[in-house]
C-alpha cells in the first residue's frame, strides 16, 4: 500500500506541470522545470521511504591489471559461493580490452555462473533470498553480454554501472544473511 501511494505521489508530482497552460517555452525554462521536477520527485521518494535515497555508485575505470583467480567452481555452501561468484564478476566487469587471459577468464566465469544458478535455484530457501535474486539478475546481464559480444569485449559503461549497483546490493544482502 505504501509503495502504491509513493508511486502515485511521484506520478502526480511529475505530471502536474503537463496541464498548466503556457506559451512555447525556451530551452532554459524547460531545463529549469525538468530539474525542479527531478529534484521534487527525489525529495518525495526520499521523505516517504526511509533509506530510499540511493547512494551514487562509483564505477572504477576499466583496467588490464588483475589477478587471475585459481578458485573457480562451487563449494556448495551458498554464502561462500555467492561471495566468490560476486567477486569474480566484479573482476570480469572491470576488465578492459586487451586484458591478459580475458577470453579464458570469460569462459571460466560463464561456466561458474551457469553452475551457480543451476544448482542453487533448486532450493526454495536459497532462491527466495534477496542476495540470490539480485545475483541471478547480475548473472543474466553478464552472461547475456558474453553470449552477444563474446569473451574478448569489455562491458559498456552503462552496463558496468548497473552491475556495480547490483554488486553493492548483493554485498549488503549477504552481510545481513539474506
Amino acid at each position: 500500500m505504501m509503495k502504491t501511494s509513493l508511486f502515485l505521489i511521484a506520478a502526480v508530482t511529475t505530471c502536474a506541470s503537463a496541464f498548466t497552460p503556457m506559451q512555447m517555452p525556451d530551452s532554459s525554462s524547460v531545463t529549469a522545470r525538468r530539474n525542479f521536477l527531478q529534484t521534487a520527485s527525489a525529495a518525495v521518494i526520499a521523505t516517504t521511504l526511509p533509506g530510499a535515497a540511493l547512494a551514487e555508485i562509483v564505477v572504477p575505470p576499466q583496467t588490464v591489471d588483475y589477478e587471475f583467480p585459481t578458485d573457480w567452481g562451487l563449494t556448495f555452501k551458498y554464502e561462500e559461493d555467492a561471495v566468490k561468484v560476486r567477486q569474480h564478476m566484479v573482476v570480469a566487469t572491470g576488465m578492459a580490452k586487451g586484458s591478459e587471459k580475458m577470453e579464458e577468464f570469460g569462459k571460466n566465469m560463464k561456466k561458474e555462473m551457469v553452475d551457480f544458478v543451476s544448482y542453487y535455484r533448486r532450493f526454495p530457501k536459497v532462491a527466495g533470498k534477496p542476495s540470490f535474486s539480485t545475483l541471478y539478475t547480475s548473472i543474466n546481464v553478464l552472461a547475456g553480454h558474453y553470449t552477444s559480444y563474446g569473451f574478448k569485449y569489455p562491458l559498456p559503461e552503462k552496463r558496468r554501472k548497473r552491475l556495480y549497483q547490483e554488486y553493492a546490493e548483493i554485498e549488503k544482502s549477504l552481510k545481513r544473511g539474506r
